[in-house]
Order: structure tokens, then C-alpha cells, then sequence
């Protein structure tokens, strides 16, 4: 079977909708390398976008899988409930950034644990508005995608919003945006515009996903959390791209020194398999009666157990310090080309969330065609890449944190050489 042939079905049976960044059909994955129906390899830094941290088929997760499937696949958890999604629940309280007794919920992917987040600050609050960042991602449902501060193409042909969402400016000083501006923004909003009585929550990415990969300063994050002190208001820190291990601690929100009152999570928690979380102070999370949250797949056991055994591995096989020992070799890897290739403007990035920024040579502006043209020159070279941002201007990695020393190394020659052909070309 080839991929031109799957792709030729694929065109008939698929909504357009569905994005697809390549063509590549797989046939089987192993930590960080993949191989498609024509048996050919590829190296994955996409890892189902921050999803498989752990590998891909990491034994040690699909043994928990294979053991729990041999016991039960589902009861829903509000019918039959079990005991493994409790223990998750208590791992997960002790483990989120925050002090005093905290909650937890599980659902099923990333939008569901920020349309839950929210629910819940205005079940606490008994407000409705809700102030996010220009350039984050918070799912594609209609609330994901009303706080999403992105048009193209999450918003486009879909109508109204959800309404009483609010924008304001992330910091990022290379595109002329300080933190002083991003903190005066709410501010004017809260004057000219919103009640800050009204607002619910304030959500924000510790680092933007979607948007660029942007860290959220420090000064930002305790602004935030001083308003939201201030008014009674619930910050909630989306940690779906960012949780388990990517930035090189747990959360990427325990390397600040304050913490939100609600976490949502995701993407790295399953280790491929689809599970989600909120985490929260009790006092908060319990505002909503029994019913008000909760799902059919919500906490299925199949995602319970691989999580638990994520966070084994997390912690066993020390992958936090090894996100920062990767993330370091890439940015040093990068960084070594700048001197040779003006169009990088930025590299940035803990753990192994690494970005690097491209603009046009004479720095008048981003350049997402030469971003495009490295990914595709990657791509050729058997490394899968994903580029981001608002301006496509950025390429992401995130390769799985397990990856073997010799694949990095070999994925660094290629990224070397794609980046010098793009320049070429």
C-alpha cells in the first residue's frame, strides 16, 4: 500500500476540515521514530503535539494498558467507579503547583478540561466574563475556541463567539509587546470596558502552545494573580501543551513563584491515549453540585492507567532534568547557526519546548515561508517538524523526552543541513 494511495481515499472520506501537516501514513511508531505503510523511517518531533513525552509504545505504559485490559475497558466512572482514577486524582493534588486541599476531575482531551476549568470559576464565582491572551489556543470547541486569541483558522466560518470573552495582549517583546503593556491592557479593559466584578477568570498559557511558544514572564504571572486576588477572580493556567515534563519540571507553572487556582491538563498525562484533567482548590472545584461535571469517557480506566505509569516514568527515569539536558543541546544546536543564518531571530524556550523564530533576512518582518521551507526540507530528510505562531513564522520540537541520544544527535545533522538548504534554496 502506498501513501499516495491512502491519500487519494483520504480525499473522499475526510472532512476538509481536518488539517493534515503531512502525508505520511503510519504503519508503526517506537519512541521517537516512525515508520509509514512504505516502511519508510522517519524521526518524529511532533510527538502527536506533546502528547507521546514518554515515547511512543513506551513498554512500561503499554504493559498498564495490556493489565488493564484484561480486567475492564470501561464502566463509566459515575456508574461503576474504581479505584485507580481516585489514586490519579490524589497524585495529581499533591503534585499541581498550589498550596492547601485541592480537587480533580478527569475528562477526555484538552478543550473538555478548559471548557471545565471555566464552568467551574463561574459556578464558584457566579460570574460569566472571561479575559484571555491574543495569540493562545484553548481547544476547538465553541468556548476553546472564543478564548482562543486566533482567527485563522480556528475561527473562521463558525459564526458568533461565545459571548463575554475578552482579549488582551500577550508580552512578547520581539513583536514590540512589553509585560508593562500586556498589565495596562487588562487594566484599561477593567476601566473602559469590563467590570472586573464580573469576570470569572483570567486564563493563560505559562507558555503559549499554538501561538509561538512565548513564555509568559514572571512580572505577568504575578500581575495576574494580584488582580485576580484583588477581584475575587479565578486565574486559571492551561497547561495542556505544557504539563508532564516538557519545560523540565512537572508543570511548567511550578517554575514562578505564584500559583493559579485551577489547572487544566492533557496531551502528555496519557501517554497517548486520550485523558484529561482539572486540578484545583477545593474550595473552588466543589462549587458545582454533583452532575455538573463529569462525562461518559471522562477518567476511562484504559487513560488512567497509562497515566499512572506516566507519572511513574516521569519521575523513575528522571525525564525532567533530561527535558532540560536535550532543550539545552537544541538550543546550543540552533544557536550555532546564527552567525550563518540571519533569518533566525529567536531561540527560546525550558525544558525541551524549544521554538526558534525565523524572520525575512533583512529583518523587516516574520518570514513563514522560510519556516515552511525548513520543515519541508526536513520532512524530506525523514524529520517531522511542526511550525506555530501567529505569523507561522516558528518551528516547535517536541520530540519525545525518551528519545535515544544517538536519534537526537542524527535529527540535529538533519535539522542542521534543512536549515542551511532552506537558506540555499
Amino acid at each position: 500500500m502506498l501513501n499516495s494511495e491512502i491519500a487519494q481515499r483520504r480525499e473522499k472520506a475526510i472532512a476538509r476540515g481536518v488539517g493534515m501537516m503531512t502525508q505520511i501514513y503510519v504503519d508503526r511508531a517506537l519512541n521517537a521514530e516512525v515508520w509509514d505503510v512504505e516502511g519508510n523511517r522517519y524521526i518524529d518531533f511532533a510527538a502527536g503535539i506533546a502528547v507521546v513525552n514518554t515515547g511512543h509504545c513506551n513498554p512500561k505504559v503499554m504493559a498498564a494498558v495490556e493489565a488493564q485490559l484484561k480486567s475492564f475497558t470501561h464502566t463509566c466512572h459515575q456508574v461503576l467507579p474504581y479505584e485507580n482514577y481516585i489514586h490519579l486524582a490524589e497524585r495529581l493534588n499533591a503534585a499541581v503547583p498550589g498550596e492547601g486541599e485541592k480537587r480533580t476531575v478527569f475528562v477526555t482531551t484538552g478543550a473538555e478540561a478548559v471548557e471545565n476549568a471555566v464552568k467551574i470559576a463561574r459556578a464558584h464565582t457566579g460570574r460569566e466574563a472571561i479575559v484571555a491572551f491574543a495569540g493562545g489556543f484553548h481547544g476547538r470547541t465553541f468556548m476553546g475556541m472564543s478564548l482562543t486569541g486566533k482567527v485563522q483558522p480556528y475561527k473562521t466560518g463558525f459564526g458568533a463567539m461565545m459571548n463575554d470573552i475578552y482579549h488582551v495582549p500577550f508580552p512578547v517583546e520581539l513583536h514590540g509587546i512589553t509585560v508593562d503593556q500586556s498589565i495596562a491592557a487588562i487594566k484599561q479593559l477593567f476601566k473602559a470596558d469590563l467590570d472586573p466584578s464580573r469576570v470569572a477568570a483570567i486564563i493563560v498559557e505559562p507558555i503559549q502552545g499554538e501561538g509561538g511558544f512565548y513564555q509568559a514572564p514572571a512580572e505577568l504571572m504575578r500581575a495576574i494573580r494580584a488582580l485576580c486576588d484583588e477581584y475575587g477572580i479565578v486565574m486559571i493556567a492551561d497547561e495542556v501543551q505544557t504539563g508532564f515534563a516538557r519545560t523540565g519540571t512537572l508543570f511548567a507553572m511550578e517554575q514562578y513563584d505564584v500559583a493559579p487556582d485551577v489547572t487544566a491538563m492533557a496531551k502528555g498525562l496519557g501517554g497517548g491515549l486520550p485523558i484529561s484533567a482539572v486540578t484545583g482548590k477545593a474550595n473552588i472545584m466543589d462549587a458545582s453540585g454533583p452532575g455538573g461535571l463529569g462525562g461518559t469517557y471522562g477518567g476511562n480506566p484504559l487513560g488512567i492507567a497509562a497515566a499512572h505509569a506516566v507519572l511513574d516514568l516521569i519521575e523513575g527515569d528522571k525525564l525532567c532534568e533530561r527535558a532540560t539536558s536535550l532543550g539545552n543541546k537544541l538550543k546550543d544546536t540552533l544557536t550555532s547557526l546564527k552567525s550563518d543564518v540571519p533569518e533566525i531571530a529567536d531561540v527560546r524556550g525550558p525544558g525541551f519546548m524549544i521554538a526558534v523564530e525565523f524572520n525575512k533576512e533583512d529583518g523587516s518582518g516574520p518570514s513563514a515561508d522560510f519556516a515552511n521551507r525548513v520543515r519541508t526540507e526536513a520532512l524530506s530528510r525523514n524529520l517531522v517538524l511542526l511550525t506555530c505562531g501567529v505569523y507561522g513564522n516558528v518551528i516547535r520540537f517536541l520530540a519525545p523526552l525518551t528519545i535515544e541520544d544517538s536519534v537526537f544527535d542524527e535529527a540535529m545533522g538533519i535539522l542542521k543541513d534543512s536549515i542551511r538548504a532552506a537558506r540555499e534554496g
